[in-house]
Parts: C-alpha cells; sequence; structure tokens
C-alpha cells in the first residue's frame, strides 16, 4: 500500500472516530470536553501535516512520514478511546 492510500485510511478512520465522539459530546463531562478540545486542535495538526505530505510525497524524508504516520495512530487511538469512555455516560 502507498503512503498515499496509507494515510487516506488513516484519516478516514480518525474521522470516523471523531464523528462518533462528536455525536455523544454533548452528553459528556467537562473533562471529556477539555480532552475533545486538545484532540480537535491534534487532528488538526495531523490534517496540515498530511495536506503538505500530499503537496510533495516523493521529497518528503523517511522521518517526516513515519512521524506523520505515528500522529496519525495515536490520534485514532485517542479519539477510539474517547468515543469509547463518552458512549456510555
Amino acid at each position: 500500500m502507498s503512503l498515499r492510500d496509507e494515510l487516506k485510511q488513516l484519516s478516514e478512520k480518525i474521522r470516523t472516530y471523531r464523528d462518533e465522539a462528536k455525536v455523544q459530546l454533548h452528553l459528556a463531562s467537562e473533562e471529556a470536553k477539555d480532552e475533545w478540545n486538545d484532540l480537535e486542535k491534534s487532528w488538526e495538526k495531523f490534517r496540515r501535516r498530511v495536506d503538505e505530505l500530499w503537496d510533495d510525497t516523493e521529497n518528503a524524508s523517511k522521518d517526516v512520514r513515519e512521524t506523520t504516520r505515528e500522529l496519525g495512530e495515536d490520534l485514532k487511538e485517542s479519539y477510539e478511546k474517547l468515543r469509547n469512555r463518552i458512549k456510555y455516560l
């Protein structure tokens, strides 16, 4: 799988977890809302990095690609945890 395909798939998974958490956020505690706000900042950072990589995938260093992938995986896990935690409120 190409880097572009991998990041696209990861972005779609993050978006799904993000959307599910957002739907349930209105029932969440203040702590969960604060966590959401922090995750939203990370989401914007990830999206900017992915957009930069789209523009220059072939010239992006291995470190930049790996860092972006790791950021995406961390973000996906964080949204998933938040979604699961507020799902049962």
